[in-house]
């Protein structure tokens, strides 16, 4: 909408009386900077399982009084705050699980945390369900997919095969929680457990399967300005919005469930 404004500036200026002594196509405050505000670029280290938040994030960020223009690194979470601590650039953090947002406290990446959203975890199969799995009883034998335990997304899998008495042996153990998602849906996998969120977002390419006692076993996203980011101010609004009523909907639109 910036060019509309200006135009109207500038005829605003042409239908001025004799005696102004310049007119400018853009409108300016007292001050004389401009009205049209151009957006600060931010760059948010998220999550491998926010990803699905970018686009409607990046649009409600770029309608904020002061706009903003995202940029994303999306990884797990412990690849991040590796990245971090080598000095990589950034101005967001926002982590699948405290564990790894306590990491960044402590090695200076961030100053503090604080939680933004929940989810949770499901077990997908590819369409058409192939291996025939109904319940997580049915594992044995099957090329099953698990995250890494030394990210969020394995922490979890790992207490909610302890809380249902079963121990999966997994054909491959994922960085992330997309990657786990990749396999299953490529066909690789013949299961996988994923975030509810994931699952989701790869709509009729899995079908899904609950695990008991995972609403018991939540992760909480949890969001910190990073410590060297050139844009404090501007991130700390970004950290706002994430907590605001109107991301609220965003959170829930993709499965996840918003900070109260």
């Amino acid at each position: 909408m910036k060019a509309p404004r200006r135009l109207l500036a500038l005829a605003a200026c042409l239908t001025a009386a004799l005696g102004v002594a310049a007119c400018s196509s853009s409108q300016s405050d007292s001050t004389g900077s401009s009205s049209a505000a151009s957006p600060t670029s931010l760059t948010v280290m998220g999550a491998a399982s926010t990803r699905v938040i970018n686009d409607d994030l990046s649009q409600l960020a770029a309608g904020l009084d002061s706009p903003l223009e995202l940029s994303y690194n999306n990884a797990g979470s412990s690849t991040l705050v590796q990245q971090m601590a080598y000095g990589a650039p950034a101005d967001l953090f926002i982590s699948a699980d405290q564990a790894n947002m306590d990491k960044a406290i402590a090695n200076g990446s961030v100053k503090e945390g604080v939680t933004v959203a929940t989810n949770s975890m499901v077990m997908v199969v590819p369409k058409g369900n192939p291996p025939g799995i109904t319940s997580v009883n049915d594992l044995a034998g099957k090329n099953v997919v698990l995250c890494d335990e030394q990210v969020p997304c394995g922490t979890v899998s790992k207490k909610l095969e302890e809380a249902n008495g079963i121990t999966i042996q997994a054909v491959s153990l994922e960085q992330s929680v997309s990657d786990v998602l990749g396999k299953v849906v490529s066909g690789e996998a013949d299961a996988g457990w994923v975030y509810r969120t994931d699952a989701a977002a790869a709509g009729d390419a899995v079908e899904v399967i609950d695990i008991p006692h995972a609403a018991e076993n939540v992760n909480s996203l949890v969001a910190g300005v990073v410590t060297n980011s050139e844009h404090h101010e501007q991130a700390q609004a970004l950290l706002d919005l994430l907590r605001s009523q109107v991301m609220a909907g965003v959170w829930t639109k993709h499965g996840f469930t918003p900070a109260t």
